[in-house]
């Protein structure tokens, strides 16, 4: 795999351990296994779509970082060149806790930090951002070092060329608080081209949960397109060049509300690669987020492109 990949991610890596019953975990008994974390969801979803996507982050060397490691490369087709291996630190759990279904709590495990924070820039040396057509990251990474100067350089390197995605990606357990996750948040918007957030991580990040002064402060950066997520209102898109438009969700009935908003990403990912314009790739998102809610995994249950057709056609999801 020495051709440049389309996509490249940057980020968390993790087992994810999801209940098969829906209440508090000191009443599960069974638990199934999958691959998780932000950026390695959105791999995953943008590989399913038929797309070359390579991810950067780091696993511990272990039985656990051997299994998502493996996973990656022969069940997901992602690239595995720039996923390296911590000599101490262990690859991070986490738990799903669907309590309740439609918002689930993620338990953490990733004492006393998670191997995919510690990337350091010589491991990514050849990390092709210049030339990738898009590359994206979350939030998250700004909140320790080596991670924050790691990423930044590499921001640096790309010099906000189309399209340089930014996931807000709020985890209020990588942060001392809002108030300082915000300080070092929002002067790094000016690195991104595309800038992706629910109200909450938009307040974070730009002050504000109004969806269209969210957008406006995030345009305001020199940003070509805010998308702030509306929850069950939809998603709406606002573009530097004047185009503002609320993007109807698909109604589904939740069986697990993790990863629907890196399904979403995937297919947006793929949508902008299309040139279907910012407006119908936040509509494939939609599709592909509403099927994967409608599911219990992450990236194992990331769609393929047929289905997200099938639900643009149907206008549902079956």
């Amino acid at each position: 795999m020495d051709s440049i990949p389309e996509i490249i991610t940057i980020g968390r890596i993790s087992v994810d351990l999801y209940p098969t019953t829906e209440g508090p975990m000191r009443d599960v008994r069974t638990l199934q296994k999958s691959v998780g974390g932000t950026a390695t969801n959105v791999a995953v979803a943008a590989a399913r779509l038929g797309r070359s996507v390579a991810l950067a982050t780091k696993v511990g060397d272990d039985a656990f970082g051997d299994d998502v490691a493996h996973a990656l490369s022969s069940r997901f087709d992602v690239d595995t060149r720039w996923v390296s291996t911590h000599p101490t630190l262990k690859t991070p759990l986490a738990f799903a806790e669907l309590n309740p279904r439609a918002d689930p709590n993620i338990i953490f495990y990733r004492e006393p930090s998670g191997p995919d924070m510690e990337l350091d820039p010589a491991e990514l040396a050849d990390l092709p951002v210049e030339e990738t057509g898009i590359f994206w990251m979350p939030a998250t990474r700004f909140s320790a070092e080596p991670s924050r100067s790691t990423v930044t350089g590499l921001l640096e390197r790309r010099g906000r060329r189309d399209h340089t995605i930014l996931d807000l990606d709020w985890r209020y357990q990588f942060w001392d608080s809002e108030a300082a996750a915000s300080e070092v948040i929002s002067p790094m918007l000016n690195h991104f081209s595309v800038v992706i957030g629910n109200r909450q991580e938009c307040k974070v990040a730009v002050g504000t949960d109004e969806p269209n002064e969210a957008a406006d402060r995030i345009l305001a950066t020199g940003a070509t397109c805010a998308v702030v997520k509306l929850g069950g209102d939809g998603v709406m898109v606002a573009t530097a060049d004047g185009e503002r438009e609320t993007v109807a969700p698909y109604p589904v009935e939740a069986v697990c509300g993790l990863g629907a908003g890196d399904a979403f990403g995937g297919s947006f990912c793929d949508g902008i690669l299309s040139d279907l314009g910012f407006v119908e790739a936040a509509r494939r998102g939609n599709a592909a987020g509403a099927l994967v809610a409608a599911r219990l995994l992450c990236a194992d249950d990331m769609p393929y492109r047929n289905e997200v057709d099938q639900v643009r056609s149907d206008g549902r999801v079956a």
